[in-house]
């Protein structure tokens, strides 16, 4: 191979060295043996074949995994944390009988007898032979409204007064084998009325902290959910229940209870084992994943969740349909009437949940904290201890099977489970991949397309130098230097005329040119 010299004068010009002499000292493997001095020959074609197909592959393998990074992915990744203590979640639950019949007044029933179903649009009893002798009785003394003067009524005020009272329902209270009270409860208003939260974090008290793990580390009550003060059932409504027992919900301090969707039932006459394990979500943001990044402002609420953003949607589609809002959603809006309930805000509410899909489109958060659950259950009361529990609350061996129930919610173990999503690709990732198979086809890093891309500039730019502008540029140099010849001039100096006219002739040695055999004169090769 011929030992390639940039030569002075070019370099002087700004000219860029060949196309052979760049790949010579090129890092791109293989563009040496294309571009060389040799004539075209079977090698140069086959480096020529080799390097095009190293290319085709190098091209397609990028473009698969450029393909692959837009698409996003992400994987999720579970891990269990122990720690040393824990915060216990919030407790909710409800009596799924909304009213006690004791506490509903002649002006309850004239106002909302229809909505539960205890009077017809006449203001009658509507099938007296399902009722219970003594219901039926205080039913039609109640019923009777000759001469009777009507009332304001208050849907809210209503509840409040006729849900089951914490003072009357609660038997015992432990957490983590220290006595609670029903001041450890707040009430809070949902679908199913009046109901109570242990553990809430408000009312200037912190979440309570588990230590341990186990049955016995936290929350046990005992609860008399009162089936005697459960309404008579003679139709179908919103506010009739046919089950007996509470719905509970375990949930964080942040997140208010939506508890007829998302709670579970507790029967009469078990007692219930609740262990539960916190798990902690992590959800990427689009385009990786679903997950709502931006905080949104809600005027009830100061935390964002799925639940409060359902309630919130809730509450706005009442208010648009109904001019009202029931009695659990938040706002300043009047509270829905009897009527509106009956004629308005069930319906509507209902074929919200239920079959419109489109109007409340809550997002998931990025950082979601929820309880994993696990029952168990065993009968209560057993007969050694039937007789005890009658003697000790007053009450008949058949009432206590028929309405006391034990639910004991506790960790498992102090541990909490994390759920995250990652990104399963990133552009370090892409930037690898790409590198290395660049390395791995071609033999190419970043710095060898840094030297295509600078000789390719060169080139470029000397060109684009040969133009006009650049040629007037270097008229104007030459000037400042010395006289420029003009075509003229050139035409009329002849130089053979001086060589021939020179006394002792001008002669060259045999070794001043390459390839010349013999000495000679200058006028050989000038003239």
């Amino acid at each position: 191979m011929m030992d390639l010299k940039v030569d002075e004068e070019e370099v002087e010009n700004g000219q860029p060295v060949s196309i052979e002499a760049f790949a010579s000292s090129s890092t791109l493997h293989g563009l040496s043996h294309i571009f060389s001095y040799e004539r075209l020959s079977v090698k140069r074609i086959f480096w020529t074949l080799c390097f095009l197909g190293s290319f085709a592959v190098l091209v397609f393998v990028c473009n698969e995994r450029i393909q692959y990074y837009f698409l996003y992915p992400h994987v999720t990744k579970l891990d269990e944390v122990a720690t040393t203590h824990m915060t216990f979640p919030a407790i909710t639950f409800c009596n799924l009988n909304e009213f006690r019949f004791s506490q509903v007044t002649k002006n309850d029933l004239y106002h909302a007898g229809e909505l539960l179903a205890l009077l017809n649009n006449r203001y009658e009893i509507p099938d007296t032979q399902m009722a219970d002798e003594k219901q039926l009785q205080i039913l039609q003394e109640k019923a009777n409204f000759r001469n009777f003067k009507p009332k304001p009524f208050n849907m809210r005020e209503f509840s409040d007064r006729a849900g089951h009272d914490i003072q009357e329902m609660l038997l015992s209270c432990l957490f983590r084998g220290e006595p609670c009270g029903p001041a450890d409860f707040k009430v809070v208003f949902t679908r199913y009325g009046k109901c109570y939260t242990f553990n809430s974090g408000q009312s200037d008290k912190p979440p309570l902290i588990a230590m341990k793990g186990g049955t016995g580390n936290g929350l046990e009550i005992m609860l008399d959910i009162q089936q005697d003060e459960y309404l008579p059932v003679w139709g179908e409504t919103d506010e009739t229940s046919f089950e007996a027992g509470i719905k509970v919900q375990i949930h964080s301090q942040d997140e208010p209870p939506f508890i007829d969707q998302l709670g579970f039932g507790v029967a009469p006459g078990f007692q219930t084992f609740v262990s539960c394990q916190e798990q902690r979500l992590i959800y990427l943001p689009p385009p990786w994943g679903d997950c709502k990044s931006v905080t949104v402002e809600s005027e009830f609420y100061d935390t964002y969740s799925i639940t409060a953003c359902r309630i919130d949607c809730e509450t706005r589609y009442l208010v648009e349909n109904c001019n009202c809002r029931m009695v659990h959603m938040p706002g300043d809006a009047p509270y829905c009437t009897p009527e509106q309930y009956k004629e308005c805000a069930d319906p509507a509410l209902d074929f919200l949940v239920e079959r419109d899909n489109d109007y409340c489109l809550c997002e998931m958060p990025c950082n979601v904290t929820r309880y994993g659950k696990e029952l168990s259950m065993v009968k209560i009361p057993s007969k050694a201890s039937a007789k005890y529990l009658a003697k000790k609350y007053n009450k008949s061996e058949q009432y206590i099977g028929e309405n006391i129930l034990v639910l004991d919610i506790f960790f498992e173990a102090l541990n909490y489970e994390t759920i995250e999503q990652k990104k399963a690709y990133e552009v370090a990732g892409l930037l690898g991949d790409i590198g290395g198979q660049m390395g791995l086809f071609i033999g190419a890093s970043l710095l060898t397309v840094l030297e295509l891309f600078d000789y390719a500039y060169e080139v470029i730019k000397f060109h684009l130098c040969r133009r006009d502008k650049c040629e007037k540029k270097h008229k104007g140099n030459n000037s400042d230097k010395g006289v420029a010849l003009s075509l003229d001039d050139v035409k009329r100096h002849n130089p053979c005329e001086s060589i021939r006219g020179h006394p002792a002739g001008m002669t060259y040695a045999a070794n001043i040119l390459p390839h010349h055999p013999a000495r000679g004169t200058f006028e050989d090769f000038t003239c």
